[in-house]
C-alpha cells in the first residue's frame, strides 16, 4: 500500500499533516486519538483496516493537532480545534462531496462535520463510537477524581521505557490482540505524541458531548460497536444509533475497541460497509491474499505441485499395466 503525505494549514494557523491513498469514491477518516500517519501503516493494529478502504476508495486520514506529523506544540486541544483539523483538510483537497468514518473519538469531530456542512457529506459511518465521554456517563467508578489520576499516569509513565505504563490503555483497545499486535499499540502511544499532549487529549476526550447535535443530523448512517468492547461499552453504540433518524446499527462480535484482522469483527465490517456505500461485496480480496502470500497463482502452484506425484505414479502404473498385458497376450 502507498500514500502519499501533504501538508495544510487550519484557520488557526496549526500545520496538519494528512495522507491520501488508492482511487474512488473519497473516505475521509477524521483524526482521533492517537496516530501517526508512517506508523500506522506498517502498525497490524492499523494496516488491513487502511488496505481494505483504499481498494476501492480514496482513502484521507491525517494526525490531528499535537500528534503524528502535525505540529506537535499547540494551545488548542478541544472539540472545536478537531473540527478546524478535518475542515482544512477538506478544504486543502477540494473535496466536493465524501463519505466519513469516524473511529472511536473520532466520531464527535465527524458528527459535527456532518451538522455543520451536511451538503458535503454522503454517508456517516460510526465505528467504536459514543456520543458522550466518560465525565457525562454517569459513572460512579469515574469523576474528576479518576480522571486526574488516570491523566498523572499518562503523563508520568508514558514516557518511561517500561511498557507497562502504556499497556494498561492498549490491553483495553486490542483486548483480543497479540503480544506483537499490543507491542505496536504500545509503541504507537509512545510515538504518537508525547506524554504530557497524550495526558491533554486523554482530558479533553472524557468531556465530549455530542447528544444535542444527533437529531439534527438527516445523512445516510452506519454505526457499527462490538458487542464485548473493553474501552468503550457497546450500550453506548446502540444508544448513538438510536439516537439519529434512520441510522443502521450492526453488532460485531468482538471485545477489541480496533478489530484486528484475523477477528470476526473484520469481516462484519467490510461486508456491511461496502454494502452502504454501494460497492460491490468482496469478501476475500487481491491484496489481503497477497499479503498472506496466497496469490491465485501461487495457489495454482502448490495444487499443480501437490498432485504432480500421483500422476507420475499413475503414468507410470499405466505404463506397466500396458507392458504386461502385452506380453500376456504374445505368451498365450
Amino acid at each position: 500500500m502507498e500514500q502519499c503525505i501533504r501538508f495544510c494549514t487550519t484557520e488557526d494557523g496549526v500545520r496538519i499533516a494528512y495522507a491520501t491513498s488508492g482511487a474512488g469514491l473519497p473516505i475521509v477518516r477524521p483524526g482521533h486519538w492517537l496516530t501517526h500517519l508512517e506508523y500506522d501503516l506498517k502498525s497490524p493494529v492499523w494496516n488491513h483496516l487502511l488496505a481494505g478502504l483504499s481498494e476501492r476508495h480514496l482513502l484521507v486520514r491525517y494526525d490531528p493537532r499535537g500528534t503524528g506529523l502535525s505540529d506537535r506544540d499547540v494551545s488548542d486541544i478541544s472539540p472545536e480545534g478537531w473540527l478546524r483539523d478535518l475542515e482544512a483538510v477538506v478544504r486543502d483537497l477540494a473535496l466536493p462531496r465524501f463519505a466519513l468514518l469516524g473511529i472511536s473519538q473520532g466520531a464527535a469531530t465527524a458528527i459535527r462535520y456532518c451538522a455543520r456542512h451536511p451538503e458535503r457529506v454522503s454517508h456517516l459511518v460510526l465505528y467504536g463510537a459514543y456520543a458522550r465521554g466518560r465525565l457525562h456517563r454517569d459513572d460512579p467508578q469515574f469523576g474528576p477524581d479518576m480522571l486526574d489520576a488516570m491523566c498523572t499516569l499518562i503523563e508520568k509513565g508514558w514516557g518511561s521505557e517500561d511498557a507497562s505504563y502504556r499497556e494498561l490503555f492498549s490491553s483495553r483497545y486490542v483486548a483480543s490482540g497479540s503480544r506483537e499486535a499490543i507491542a505496536w499499540m504500545n509503541d504507537l502511544e509512545a510515538v504518537s505524541a508525547s506524554p504530557r499532549m497524550a495526558a491533554r487529549y486523554f482530558r479533553a476526550i472524557a468531556d465530549i458531548d455530542v447528544r444535542p447535535l444527533l437529531p439534527k443530523l438527516h445523512v445516510p448512517t452506519l454505526v457499527l460497536h462490538c458487542r464485548d468492547d473493553r474501552a468503550v461499552p457497546y450500550r453506548f453504540g446502540v444508544e448513538l444509533a438510536a439516537a439519529i433518524a434512520g441510522a443502521r446499527f450492526v453488532p460485531m462480535e468482538g471485545a477489541s475497541h480496533l478489530f484486528l484482522e484475523h477477528e470476526p469483527a473484520c469481516r462484519t465490517f467490510f461486508d456491511e460497509v461496502p454494502r452502504f456505500l454501494g460497492d460491490r461485496p468482496q469478501r476475500f480480496s487481491r491484496r489481503a491474499l497477497a499479503r498472506r502470500g496466497r496469490s491465485w497463482r501461487e495457489l495454482v502452484s502448490r495444487v499443480h505441485h501437490a498432485v504432480e506425484p500421483y500422476y507420475v505414479i499413475a503414468a507410470v502404473g499405466s505404463a506397466l499395466a500396458g507392458a504386461a498385458s502385452y506380453l500376456l497376450s504374445r505368451l498365450g
